[in-house]
């Protein structure tokens, strides 16, 4: 398995999350890329940290998100990002994080995270509308999906993580 570095930057260019992945594959959902437990990650230039628990992330094709399927005993089962599409170019998967986010915790609570941090953003990094549009968008569609558990978010990740965990 080949390595990828997943590279997330906010809308003004400012690095954010950022750390090496497997490159496990892909499928009708999209790219998929495996961290095992102990993967080190790190936040802009903040001191690095461990992850505790294994992941897999799914990158698709031509969609204003990602999603990341964390392994028990992580109280977060899934969080998608909103983000500009991913674009994986030269050993490396790179988007821009748009804020919102939309977590399923393993006690199935739903909820859309950081719509303080959308609203403060837009002004911060003059957002254009359309940007605003898409972002809204997708935090609905993803919000329906990962409710419904349709699409990729009904199991198909379950195979991916069987590799790095």
């Amino acid at each position: 398995m080949s390595e990828v570095m997943i590279i997330y930057r906010k809308y003004g260019g400012s690095l954010h999350w950022h750390h090496p992945a497997r490159l496990l594959g892909e499928d009708e959902h999209g790219t998929w890329a495996g961290c095992p437990s102990g993967t080190v990650t790190q936040r802009g230039h903040d001191p690095k940290t461990v992850l505790p628990c294994a992941s897999v992330m799914l990158f698709p094709r031509n969609a204003w998100w990602t999603a990341t399927f964390n392994a028990a005993p992580n109280r977060c089962a899934i969080y998608c990002d909103i983000t500009t599409v991913p674009v994986r170019r030269d050993g490396r998967i790179t988007m821009a994080d748009l804020d919102l986010d939309v977590l399923r915790m393993r006690d199935g609570r739903l909820i859309l995270d950081d719509e303080d941090e959308f609203a403060v953003h837009q002004v911060r990094y003059a957002y254009p509308e359309e940007i605003i549009r898409q972002a809204e968008r997708s935090a609905a569609w993803l919000m329906e999906a990962v409710g419904a558990r349709t699409g990729p978010f009904r199991g198909a990740h379950d195979h991916w993580l069987t590799q790095v965990t």
